[in-house]
């Protein structure tokens, strides 16, 4: 399911708002600090990821494609070094 230009638009409202929920630094896209975004994602929906390194246009489009890939969430933004990502809620059963 892709994310429509209304929905992106509510989502980036909503993630101006937000704290960074991660960091990630040199050591890149490790297991712990993709199970800590992805229990932002559970809690949140959406999570802001800013990355330390600079990363030069495309890098960061291809960091943020990676991260999304990983955690099997949609990317909504990016702006700078921060990469605004979404992932819905499972429905719960009752």
């Amino acid at each position: 399911m892709t994310l429509t230009t209304k929905e992106k638009k509510a989502l980036k409202s909503r993630g101006q708002k937000l704290a960074d929920d991660a960091r990630v630094g040199k050591e890149g896209l490790s297991d712990a600090m993709l199970a800590h975004i992805r229990a932002v994602l559970a809690r949140n929906e959406l999570a802001k990821v800013r990355f330390a390194e600079k990363l030069e246009g495309a890098s960061r489009k291809s960091f943020a494609e990676e991260l999304c890939a990983a955690i099997g969430a949609q990317c909504v933004a990016v702006v700078g070094r921060t990469v605004l990502v979404y992932k819905k809620k499972p429905e719960e059963t009752a």
